[in-house]
């Protein structure tokens, strides 16, 4: 699996923040109802990784990747939990590195033309621009495809029920990130329907 086919599977991949791990394979399940397939779980919680786990585990057509990857042994953790792909806030040579020798697609995030050269020239044509609007949001992008006409973006940072589909009209956005298809409240309280 590549990034590049992990970003088409779906416009958008849900940035999913969980609190209670056992609530992973349903909420996987109410995705991949609702024709979503990939789905990002935040390690910002102490139950991501035992998520990213039951996903891998319990429902198998869903591509489960791990996100706010910010060090190097994160990407061994997210690995040894099944995670399919990694997601990073940012540009670190040392999460690159750890993922290459991990062989798992990473997205790595950028959010300056310095860093999208650096990118460039390490080999990496799929990235995250995050904080997407704090950073410049639908202009930025634009102004990007000049100078870099074969990268592509997912966006994430401010991307919402209001505004992802004029992301999406842009010609280097396949796809989205963001969390308004998951809320907490709605995973907690088990509203499967309501994410389907």
């Amino acid at each position: 699996m590549t990034m590049q086919s992990l970003m088409a599977r779906s416009p958008v991949i849900p940035v999913v923040r969980i609190e209670t791990a056992s609530r992973a394979p349903a909420l996987a399940r109410a995705l991949l109802a609702g024709g979503v397939s990939v789905i990002e779980v935040t390690l910002r919680t102490a139950a991501a990784l035992e998520a990213v786990a039951a996903i891998a585990r319990d429902v198998p057509d869903m591509a489960v990747g791990a996100g706010t990857v910010t060090a190097p042994d994160q990407v061994q953790q997210a690995q040894d939990a099944g995670a399919r792909f990694l997601v990073s806030p940012g540009y670190a040579d040392a999460v690159n590195a750890a993922a290459e020798r991990a062989a798992l697609p990473l997205l790595p995030g950028v959010a300056t033309a310095t860093e999208l050269m650096r990118a460039q020239a390490d080999g990496f044509k799929q990235l995250k621009f995050f904080p997407a609007v704090p950073s410049g949001g639908i202009a930025a992008l634009e102004a990007f495809a000049g100078p870099f006409p074969a990268l592509r973006f997912c966006p994430t940072g401010g991307v919402h029920s209001g505004n992802y589909l004029d992301f999406l009209q842009l010609a280097n956005v396949p796809c989205v990130g963001g969390s308004w298809l998951t809320p907490v409240e709605t995973i907690e309280s088990g509203d499967w329907a309501h994410i389907e």
